[in-house]
C-alpha cells in the first residue's frame, strides 16, 4: 500500500522527465556521487600523509598538505550544493503538492463537500499545509538520506576490497563478508525491535491538527465567546487537546529510548569492534615476504605502509560504515514518510470522491423525524442505502427558461436525517417566494439543494445553468446568508466579491450608487482611501452593516434569482423595505426564508410552508392574512429567560381586529430562584391596534393574575419585576398557561425547578409547553 501511495505521489512530484525536478534530481544526483569520490580521495589523502610522517618526509608531506587543502574548495561547496539542492527539491515538490491540491481543493464545490458531506478528514487544513510541507521535506530528504549512502556502501567497498588486495594475504575476503554479515543481521534485529513509527508520524499529525483546530475556533468566534464568558470552558477544551499531544509525544520518547539504546549498541560499539577486525585481518595474516614490493622498498619493515594501509582503512571504513548507520537511520524517516504519505493519499483520495459526489459520513441510528399519529418512515423508505451509505439517484437537469423546478426530491441532511420526504415546486422568473417554518424544518436546507451543494438523492431537480466564468455576466443564483461572509480586502473587494477587482470594469460611481441603496456611502468616505480603503471588516462592521454591505453584491451581480436566508434579520423595517424594493426593480426573483411574513408580504408573491414534521404547503401569499409560527426555545439549567419575539400580522390600523398579533414577549423560568437573579427591562414598540394582556405570576402566593385592558395605538409595554413577582407583557387575547410545569408553578413553586421548559412562540394564546428533562 505505502509504495502505491508514494509511486501515486511522485508522479505529481515528479510529472516527467523534461521538467525542473527531474533537472533538479540530476544535479542531486551527480552531487552526491562527486562527494562520494571524494571522500575517498580524501581518505586516501589522509594516509599518505600519515605514511609521509612516519617516514619523516618533509618534502612529501608538504606536497600532500597542499593537496589537502586544495581539495577542502571543491568539497566544501559540494557539501553546501547537497543541502541546497535538497532544500530546493523540497519547495519545488512542495509547490507540485500544493498546486494539485488546491486545484482538486477548489474546483466543483470540493472545499464545501469534504467539509459539510464528508467526515473522514475532520479537517483539511492541517492536511493541505502542514502534512504537504512534511511530506516534500521528507521526500526530497530521504532521496539524499537513500542516495548517498548506496553509493557510498558500493564505492567505498570497492575500495577497501583494492586496498586489502594490495596488501595481500589469502583471507582478504573474510573481512568483507563478516562485515556483511553483521550489517544484515543488525538491521534485521533493529527492524523487529523497531516501534511503528508511521502510525506515530500519523497519530501525532492528526493531534496537532486536533490543537490547531481548537486554537482557530477561538480566533473565529472570539466575540461570542467573550459574550457568553466562555474561557473557562475553551480553556478546557485546549488544555484536553494539547494534553493528548503531550501525552502522544511522551509515549512517542519512551519508545524511542530504548530503542536508541538499542540501535546505539549495536551500530556504535558492534560495528566499530567488527571494523577493527576487519581491517585488522590483512594486517595480521600478512608477512614481509608474502606482501607487495611497496612493503619492501621504503626500507622500514613496511612499517609506514601499513601505517598508510591503516590510516586509509580507517577512514574509508568509518565512512563506509556512517553511510550504513544513515541506511539504517532512514528505516524510520521511511515509516515516517508513509505516515505522511497515508495522510496526504487519503486527502486525495477523499477530494477525488467528493468531485464524483461520493460521500462517507457517519448516519444517525434512527435518521427521520416525519412522523404523524400512525406512521413513522424510515430513511430507507425514503432513500436507497448501500453499504451503509446513501445512493444518489436524483436527476438534475439544466432549465431552458431559466425556471426552478423540484419534482419529488427529498430533502436530507448529510447525516441521512430525513426532513422532507417528498418537496414538488415550480418557480418561474417573477415568482418572488417567501419561505417560512419553525428551525429544521428544511428551508436552509432547500437553498443548498438548490445551489448544488447538497446532492439530489432522489427526484428532479432542473435548475438554471450556473456561469462561473470570469466576464462579468449575470449568474443564475446567488445567495446572502444571514451572517455575511466578509472577504480580505479593500471596501471595493466587499461589494464585487466574488469577482476580482483586477479584472472588473466598474466605475467608482457605480459603486457608489449600489453603498447609497442601503445607505452606506459613509463607509467609503469616512475613509482617506474610499473604496480602495482596507480593513478587518468583519470586525469593524456592525451586523446591520455587514448585512447591508453584503446586499450591495446582490445588486453589483443581479442574478436571476436572490437566494435570501434571513439576511435582513439586523436591518430596520425601513431599511428593509428600500432593499427588496430595490432588488425587485433589479429583476431579481426573490426566495426569501424569513420569519417576519407580515413586514415582507407585498414584497412576494408565493408562500412556501413547512410545518417541522415533513409536510410543507406552497400556494398564492394574502398579505391580510396572519401566518400562524411557531419556534421552540429550550430554556436550561436555572436561568430566567426572556424572548423577544415578532409575530405576523396582515392589518394595522384602528380597524384591527382585536385577535390580531403584534409583537409577543414570553418569560420562561427553569427554576423560582432565578425570578430574583433577573432584574431587567424589556420593551417592546407596537405596530396595530392590539390588546395589552398583563399577566402576573405571584411566586410568594403561589396564584396567578390576569388583567386585561384596552390601549389604541401602544407605543411601549414594558417587562418590569415588582417585589417577588415578574410580569410578562403580551399580545392577542386572555392568555391560558397550559403544561404540567405550569401546574407545578402555581400549585407548588418547588416542584418546577424539576421541569425544562421549551417555549412555543404563536400567535393568539400564549401556550408554555413543557416535560420532564
Amino acid at each position: 500500500m505505502f509504495i502505491k501511495q508514494l509511486i501515486e505521489l511522485l508522479k505529481i512530484m515528479v510529472p516527467g522527465w523534461r521538467t525542473r525536478e527531474a533537472g533538479l534530481l540530476t544535479c542531486a544526483t551527480l552531487t552526491l556521487l562527486a562527494r562520494t569520490f571524494l571522500s575517498i580521495y580524501v581518505a586516501t589523502l589522509e594516509g599518505q600523509i600519515v605514511k609521509r610522517i612516519v617516514l619523516r618526509d618533509v618534502r612529501g608531506f608538504s606536497l600532500m598538505l597542499a593537496r589537502w587543502f586544495a581539495i577542502a574548495f571543491p568539497a566544501t561547496f559540494v557539501n553546501s550544493a547537497i543541502r541546497y539542492l535538497e532544500g530546493r527539491l523540497a519547495l519545488s515538490f512542495r509547490g507540485r503538492l500544493v498546486e494539485h491540491a488546491y486545484k482538486m481543493y477548489l474546483s466543483q464545490q470540493t472545499y464545501y463537500r469534504v467539509a459539510a458531506l464528508d467526515n473522514r478528514l475532520g479537517g483539511a487544513e492541517q492536511r493541505l499545509t502542514d502534512d504537504l510541507s512534511e511530506l516534500a521535506s521528507s521526500v526530497a530528504h530521504l532521496y539524499s538520506s537513500l542516495t548517498k549512502p548506496l553509493l557510498d556502501c558500493a564505492l567505498v567497498g570497492i575500495a577497501l576490497i583494492s586496498f586489502s588486495s594490495n596488501m595481500g594475504g589469502a583471507r582478504r575476503i573474510y573481512g568483507p563478508l563478516l562485515s556483511s554479515v553483521v550489517i544484515a543481521l543488525t538491521g534485521q534485529i533493529l527492524r523487529l525491535a523497531s516501534p511503528k513509527f508511521g502510525q506515530l508520524v500519523a497519530e501525532e499529525a492528526s493531534k496537532r491538527g486536533t490543537l490547531r483546530e481548537a486554537h482557530a475556533r477561538i480566533s473565529a468566534h472570539a466575540e461570542e465567546i467573550a459574550f457568553y464568558g466562555g474561557h473557562c470552558t475553551e480553556h478546557r477544551y485546549l488544555t484536553t487537546a494539547y494534553r493528548s499531544l503531550v501525552s502522544h509525544l511522551k509515549r512517542v520518547l519512551a519508545l524511542k529510548f530504548w530503542y536508541v539504546i538499542l540501535e546505539q549498541l549495536l551500530m556504535k560499539y558492534v560495528w566499530s569492534g567488527t571494523g577493527l577486525l576487519v581491517i585488522a585481518m590483512p594486517l595480521l595474516y600478512t608477512t614481509v615476504t608474502s606482501g607487495s614490493a611497496a612493503l619492501k622498498d621504503d626500507g622500514d619493515g613496511g612499517v609506514s605502509e601499513r601505517t598508510r594501509y591503516l590510516t586509509t582503512s580507517k577512514n574509508l571504513l568509518s565512512s563506509g560504515a556512517d553511510a550504513v548507520e544513515r541506511l539504517m537511520s532512514s528505516y524510520k524517516e521511511l515509516v515516517a514518510l508513509a505516515g505522511y504519505a497515508a495522510r496526504v493519499s487519503e486527502m486525495l483520495d477523499v477530494f477525488k470522491d467528493a468531485a464524483l459526489c461520493k460521500y462517507r459520513r457517519n448516519i444517525v441510528n434512527n435518521p427521520s423525524r416525519i412522523t404523524n399519529d400512525t406512521t413513522y418512515l424510515a430513511v430507507e423508505n425514503i432513500i436507497e442505502l448501500k453499504d451503509g451509505a446513501p445512493v444518489i439517484k436524483g436527476i438534475v437537469r439544466e432549465s431552458t427558461d431559466g425556471s426552478i423546478s423540484l419534482i419529488d426530491v427529498p430533502i436530507v441532511t448529510p447525516n441521512c436525517e430525513v426532513i422532507v420526504p417528498k418537496l414538488t415546486i415550480h418557480i418561474k422568473p417573477g415568482d418572488h417566494i417567501l419561505i417560512t417554518g419553525p428551525n429544521g424544518c428544511g428551508k436552509s436546507s432547500m437553498f443548498r439543494i438548490i445551489s448544488g451543494l447538497w446532492p439530489v438523492y432522489g427526484g428532479t431537480l432542473i435548475r438554471p445553468t450556473e456561469n462561473y466564468s470570469t466576464k462579468r455576466e449575470r449568474p443564475a443564483l446567488f445567495y446572502i446568508p444571514q451572517k455575511p461572509y466578509m472577504t480580505v480586502g479593500c471596501l471595493r473587494d466587499q461589494i464585487i466579491y466574488p469577482s476580482e477587482s483586477q479584472t472588473e470594469d466598474c466605475s467608482d460611481e457605480e459603486l457608489l450608487k449600489l453603498l447609497d441603496e442601503v445607505d452606506l456611502r459613509s463607509l467609503a468616505e469616512r475613509e482617506s482611501e474610499g473604496l480602495d480603503a482596507f480593513g478587518d471588516w468583519d470586525s469593524t462592521l456592525s451586523g446591520g452593516e455587514k448585512q447591508r454591505l453584503a446586499m450591495t453584491r446582490l445588486f453589483y451581480h443581479a442574478p436571476q434569482y436572490a437566494l435570501l436566508d434571513e439576511c435582513t434579520s439586523a436591518v430596520s423595517l425601513e431599511a428593509e423595505g428600500v432593499i427588496y424594493e430595490t432588488v425587485k426593480r433589479k429583476g431579481i426573483t426573490l426566495l426569501t426564508i424569513t420569519h417576519r411574513v407580515a413586514s415582507l408580504a407585498k414584497y412576494h408573491k408565493l408562500l412556501l410552508r413547512f410545518d417541522g414534521e415533513g409536510g410543507w404547503t406552497f400556494g398564492p401569499l394574502d398579505a391580510t392574512q396572519s401566518y400562524q409560527q411557531t419556534e421552540q426555545y429550550e430554556v436550561k439549567g436555572g436561568h430566567c429567560q426572556v424572548l423577544q419575539v415578532r409575530v405576523n400580522t396582515g392589518v394595522a390600523g384602528p380597524n384591527a381586529p382585536s385577535n390580531r398579533v403584534g409583537k409577543l414577549i414570553l418569560v420562561a423560568i427553569d427554576a423560582i430562584s432565578a425570578f430574583e437573579s433577573m432584574i431587567q427591562d424589556w420593551e417592546i414598540e407596537c405596530e396595530c391596534l392590539m390588546q395589552i394582556l398583563w399577566l402576573r405570576i405571584d411566586v410568594k402566593h403561589r396564584s396567578v393574575l390576569t388583567h386585561a385592558t384596552e390601549e389604541r395605538f401602544a407605543k411601549v409595554a414594558a417587562v418590569k419585576k415588582g417585589g417577588c413577582s415578574w410580569v410578562a407583557s403580551g399580545v392577542g387575547s386572555i392568555g391560558v398557561f397550559r403544561s404540567r410545569a405550569h401546574r407545578s408553578l402555581v400549585n407548588n413553586p418547588r416542584k418546577g425547578r424539576h421541569y425544562k421548559p421549551v417555549i412555543s412562540r404563536v400567535s393568539g394564546p400564549l401556550v408554555c409547553e413543557a416535560g420532564p428533562p
